[in-house]
């Protein structure tokens, strides 16, 4: 029973992070198209308290609905000081998907979404209270790809995140 375990559990580890992703990838704010982020701020420095961004802010009108962009488990919702309110899904290969300052969290951990579910509304809690509201989309890769390292101010830690502006280019063809 053990080794079977262990197998499927190695299998299952190897699969998800080798295997091709056959998702669909959904633009995470309905309606939103590429002008309505700035593909340059992946990476912005220097970016307040995180010193480095790590994502993209998608602007839209409060309470526009956010949107899974690929299918995986919601791991975590809740709220903390930077990111207010967040939903927390991981995908294929590995990926943690986080969809942060959200006015509502409308989805709970521990069940399977598809590409284009409703997990929230778009807001601007945590440390974005009083800006313009945004989805804030990152993506961090829990298997490093450390051809992405670089010189740049914490370009060490590159290898631990996928360029969302990037990964959502499939999504934008259909627009």
């Amino acid at each position: 029973m053990f080794k079977w375990l262990l197998g499927f559990v190695l299998a299952f580890l190897v699969g998800t992070y080798y295997l091709p992703e056959t998702s669909p990838r959904v633009i995470p704010v309905a309606g939103a198209k590429a002008k309505d982020w700035n593909p340059q701020s992946f990476w912005y420095y220097p970016w307040g308290r995180s010193r480095t961004h790590k994502g993209i802010d998608i602007f839209a009108t409060k309470g526009t609905p956010v949107l899974a962009s690929t299918s995986g488990w919601v791991w975590k919702t809740g709220y903390d000081s930077m990111g207010g309110n967040y939903v927390l899904v991981i995908g294929a290969k590995w990926r943690f998907h986080y969809f942060a300052h959200l006015d509502t969290v409308q989805i709970t951990g521990g069940r399977w979404v598809s590409a284009g579910t409703r997990l929230g509304t778009v807001g601007d809690s945590g440390n974005a209270q009083g800006k313009a509201p945004h989805l804030h989309y990152q993506i961090h890769n829990l298997i490093p790809d450390l051809a992405l390292a670089d010189d740049a101010p914490d370009g060490h830690l590159k290898p631990y995140y996928t360029n969302p502006g990037a990964f959502l280019q499939s999504a934008l063809t259909k627009y």
